[in-house]
């Protein structure tokens, strides 16, 4: 079981990131079972020739699925789901229970089908510090002695594992009720749009701050914050007012998340975040970073900030860069920034009949995810 750090996992939200865990794992054991044995023996189908060895072996496309589930996922996305059905007035013996706890499974699975996704298109080898998907089944390829590209094959299967993930989250939500699978269809198109915008922008060298404040919000903040919080406060049935306090601390609380994505897309540790050091300055992200930069930078770090997201960036100038940013006041001004997001979120929470607990889940969430390390 993969949940939030020891010191920020409380009574409020243990025993539902279980249940997630439980739920998860059930879909994906279906799912394999499914793969591995219905689709292995078709209806009417005789006894076939042995076939050659596959080239995935036992890392086939469920087990890819299964094996990034099991690589320590944060589970935040279930639990502002959790905490929002908290502060909304839900309880364990509610009927909105189990309806919170399946989204939050699907809310996982999606997150892994991003997670997929994004690394084909940013071209990552590694995620939490291992393969990433299409590297593995390019490595598998390559092992093999197969036919065609190993690359352009990794990347495919990479796909449809993607794709798989998908179709579990979006099974899992069709028996929610209808306003929390309304919640789901904005979520994904959310979280398409901002991908799309964040493509176009690193394609055209944007560097204006409400272009990277857009994509934050579309593709990071909406998706791991505000929507869950949504899904939450619709399984608990919440009237508008407590949804509205909802929707604006995710809001905040969204854009904290993203404006911490940009710091740790440049100075995380790879040993923590799992992603090579100067990620966003090697695929050129149109984020706030860059739009402060752009503001910024002079002389030869402005020349070096031309090849940001280009072949011709170096090790070496994603290190000079890195520094030039630090020295020009960049890294302040985000946590700055940081900071007012987390003031604003938690004063969202103050006088709308909030539950209690759920108000301090959510504090406690609004500060673990704003001073993360991965």
């Amino acid at each position: 079981m993969h949940v939030l750090p020891a010191a920020s996992t409380t009574a409020l939200t243990r025993y539902y990131l279980v249940e997630v865990d439980s739920a998860l794992q059930e879909a994906i054991t279906s799912l394999v079972h499914t793969w591995r044995v219905e689709l292995a023996h078709p209806l009417g189908a005789g006894t076939p020739a042995a076939p050659p060895a596959d080239i995935l072996l036992d890392h086939d496309l469920p087990e890819m699925l299964q094996a990034l589930n099991g690589t320590g996922g944060k589970r935040i996305r279930p639990s502002m789901a959790y905490c929002g059905w908290v502060a909304a007035g839900g309880r364990r013996e509610d009927r909105g229970a189990s309806e919170v706890v399946r989204a939050g499974a699907a809310l996982e699975l999606l997150h892994i089908f991003a997670l997929i996704h994004d690394d084909v298109m940013d071209e990552s080898d590694s995620r939490r510090g291992q393969p990433s998907v299409h590297t593995l089944a390019a490595q598998l390829h390559l092992h093999a002695g197969a036919r065609g590209d190993a690359r352009h094959f990794g990347e495919s299967i990479a796909v449809l594992v993607g794709d798989l993930a998908h179709a579990e989250a979006d099974h899992l939500v069709t028996e929610l009720p209808r306003p929390m699978r309304e919640i789901w269809r904005l979520l994904v198109v959310e979280l398409v749009h901002g991908q799309s915008r964040d493509l176009t922008g690193s394609a055209s060298g944007r560097r204006d701050l409400d272009h990277a404040r857009r994509v934050a919000r579309m593709k990071s903040g909406r998706y791991t914050v505000q929507r869950p919080l949504e899904l939450g406060a619709a399984a608990a049935g919440a009237p508008v007012e407590v949804r509205d306090a909802l929707l604006e601390y995710g809001e905040e609380v969204g854009e904290a998340f993203a404006l911490r994505d940009d710091l740790l897309g440049v100075w995380g540790d790879p040993r923590s975040t799992g992603k090579p050091a100067g990620d966003d300055l090697i695929s050129g992200k149109p984020t706030v970073i860059l739009a402060l930069a752009d503001e910024r930078l002079q002389g030869s770090a402005r020349r070096l900030l031309r090849r940001v997201g280009t072949p011709e960036l170096s090790p070496a100038d994603v290190t000079l860069l890195q520094s030039a940013l630090a020295e020009q006041g960049v890294v302040e001004a985000v946590e700055a920034r940081i900071g007012c997001h987390v003031r604003a979120a938690c004063s969202a929470l103050d006088g709308v009949g909030l539950d209690p607990s759920g108000v301090s889940g959510l504090t406690g969430m609004a500060h673990l995810i704003a001073w993360r390390d991965r």
